[in-house]
């Protein structure tokens, strides 16, 4: 098994190279079409990486990437299950490459916090016009009043 590479980004400017030991590949009888070797290969691949074991994060990208992932997670482990081509070569590769992209998003930094501001004049003038106008339609569909 080869080492995992996360292309640099933001919040990794070099980019992350995780270690082959600490990933873990499993294999299993992946469901769906698959020809004569559906009952007989095993291409369906399960990538785990334990989050908070690996040595490759630091420890601001290890906290960032478990509060990011803590939906995904089992514990501190992220698992990317594949079982999308009928051959395992093409689904540990797909698994490598959805574990990074999941990796590479989850270690980018929050964005910046939105300043608030208040509405400009021009704005809050068109929006009541708006409202103005919608009403005025609306008041001509009503049933005339009789004296």
């Amino acid at each position: 098994m080869n080492d995992l590479t996360i292309a640099p980004g933001p919040g990794i400017p070099d980019g992350v190279v995780i270690a082959a030991a600490n990933l873990s590949e499993r294999f299993a009888k992946a469901s769906g079409p698959g020809g004569q070797g559906v009952n007989t290969t095993d291409s369906k691949v399960q990538l785990s990486l334990d989050i908070a074991t690996c040595t490759s994060l630091t420890d601001v990208q290890r906290r960032r990437a478990l509060r990011n992932l803590e939906h995904r997670l089992d514990g501190t482990v992220l698992t990317v299950a594949v079982s999308t081509q009928r051959s395992q070569v093409r689904n540990r590769s797909e698994a490598r490459q959805r574990m990074s992209a999941l990796l590479r998003e989850a270690l980018a930094p929050p964005p910046p916090p939105r300043r608030k501001t208040k509405p400009t004049r021009g704005s809050v003038r068109r929006r009541l016009e708006a409202k103005k106008r919608r009403s005025e339609l609306k008041s001509t569909r009503r049933r005339p009043q009789i004296p």
